[in-house]
């Protein structure tokens, strides 16, 4: 703990200068030239990499959270900058969601990792990622990923059980516990996205739905929250405590789900979800759909979404939710 405390001012001083180029990077690239961003920060705010709010980039926590029925209504999911769908095991699908700027008291229901989570994982530099068990197998590959794994057995006072729903759907993160308990997490850091008005006009979307083979989401645009109402397996979503789950932009990345090396307790294969490469994308925001391309020439590179022309394809300001999708 004392070597983590030492590494604080200097990681606070990168994330300064990786913000103040941010700032400007926005400057040159956020805007179309045809009309302002109303929700553009100040220049003497800081700007989160991760929504084009004006909030501080801490550090970074990841969390593998459950998202089957009995697993709903989530605790935590609003504060979330960023929110990854995955596949997993029978088709379903499992969510891990990105802190940095600000922390809630609890998230959860938390769940076990995947071989995804490290590939999807490195563009953040070394992010804590928090999960609740994994394959015996895939034990040695997080070992040797960077990041900083934060289980029940590394921090047990990070965790507590829930006694309102059945296990395994009620185990609960104290994300400051957490992050107390990680070394040598990194900052929020550029990972590729950009923020300001749209670039072209697309089309009219009040409603898009994605399949997985065995859950869907639909999201509906809501001009008075701002954002895209959520509905998973058709059931409206929000978390544990009322908030509904509204994201600024919703992406589509479609990419390929192909079998992993490893297998779940049934003999069942892991779907791998392949994060590094390019393809298609759907950006929905502002109740309109944008054509889009995304590309990602490594793993410990950012993920860039351009317009079909090769502009950056700007996201609105707020939370953002990307759909790792089946091409």
């Amino acid at each position: 703990m004392e070597a983590r405390s030492r590494t604080r001012p200097r990681r606070r001083a990168r994330a300064a200068a990786a913000c103040a180029a941010g700032l400007l990077l926005a400057g040159l690239t956020g805007c179309t030239g045809t009309a302002p961003d109303p929700g553009a920060p100040s220049a003497s705010q800081g700007t989160s990499h991760f929504t084009g709010l004006a909030a501080p980039n801490g550090p970074v926590l990841a969390v593998k959270i459950d998202n089957v029925r009995p697993a709903r209504p989530h605790t935590g999911l609003d504060a979330a900058d960023l929110v990854y769908v995955e596949q997993v095991e029978a088709g379903l699908t499992r969510l891990l969601a990105v802190y940095s700027s600000r922390l809630p008291p609890s998230i959860g229901p938390v769940r076990s990792a995947r071989e995804s989570d490290l590939e999807l994982l490195r563009q953040f530099g070394r992010p804590a990622l928090a999960y609740s068990g994994a394959r015996s197998a895939l034990l040695p590959v997080i070992e040797a990923a960077p990041i900083a794994a934060v289980t029940p057995a590394d921090a047990p006072g990070a965790y507590v059980r829930a006694d309102d729903r059945p296990a395994p759907h009620n185990l609960y993160l104290r994300p400051r516990q957490a992050l107390d308990a990680a070394e040598r997490v990194d900052d929020a850091r550029d990972i590729g996205l950009r923020f300001g008005p749209p670039t072209g006009t697309g089309r009219a979307s009040p409603e898009h739905t994605v399949r997985y083979p065995a859950a869907r989401y639909t999201f509906t645009w809501s001009p008075d929250r701002g954002g895209w109402q959520i509905a998973m397996d058709g059931t409206a979503a929000a978390t544990a405590d009322g908030t509904v789950l509204a994201p600024a932009t919703v992406v589509v990345q479609y990419t390929e789900i192909r079998p992993s090396r490893f297998a779940d307790r049934s003999g069942s294969t892991t779907p791998y979800t392949e994060t590094v490469g390019s393809g298609r994308a759907l950006v929905l925001r502002d109740g309109r759909a944008f054509d889009a391309r995304w590309e990602r020439p490594t793993a410990e590179a950012g993920t860039r979404f351009t317009t079909p022309s090769g502009e950056p394809a700007d996201f609105a300001r707020g939370q953002v939710w990307i759909l790792l999708a089946p091409r």
